[in-house]
């Protein structure tokens, strides 16, 4: 027979092995199994931006997703988009020079992810905006911010590509 103090000392142990039923795997859709990466298109007047993006995107997905990417002709799935604008903004001048101390960077995309072989859309969101800062004094430029920017608003849309609850 066990003693009472021995079985409280097991029992977190039994719980830890028997587990609550719950799964550290993200429920991404099991029906998807491709997804092609259609190079974002841009209408903001910064250069080059759609290419970090679409590169952010296609990053996320090998990493945090079990699809892995396809041609067109050979995905299930396609996501497509746009960056709409982006907006700088000042937050706080040195009191001393009354230069731009911290300057707010926001990226606002639109974007779909539609199933190429029914055309049902599994995620869409208009005017997504993703705020980033960068501090001028330190070294830091719009280039530091676009780079930390694009990989979040990446990872807040590869998010959207989980199941819903």
């Amino acid at each position: 027979m066990i003693s009472t103090k021995s079985f409280f000392m097991l029992l977190p142990g039994i719980a830890l092995l028997s587990g609550c039923g719950y799964s550290t795997q993200r429920p991404f859709p099991t029906t998807v199994d491709t997804v092609y990466v259609e190079m974002f298109q841009n209408r903001d007047f910064r250069q080059d931006l759609e290419y970090q993006l679409t590169e952010a995107i296609a990053k996320r997905i090998e990493m945090d997703t079990p699809y892995q990417l396809a041609t067109r002709e050979k995905a299930h799935t396609m996501l497509s988009g746009e960056i709409v604008e982006v907006r700088q903004n000042v937050l706080g001048n040195d009191p001393r020079t009354d230069l731009p101390r911290e300057t707010a960077a926001t990226f606002i995309l639109s974007y779909r992810w539609q199933d190429l072989r029914s055309g049902k859309i599994l995620a869409e969101r208009q005017l997504f905006p993703f705020t980033t800062t960068y501090i001028r004094p330190v070294g830091e430029s719009f280039y530091d911010a676009s780079v930390r920017g694009l990989d979040g608003v990446a990872q807040q849309l590869v998010e959207t590509m989980e199941s819903p609850w």
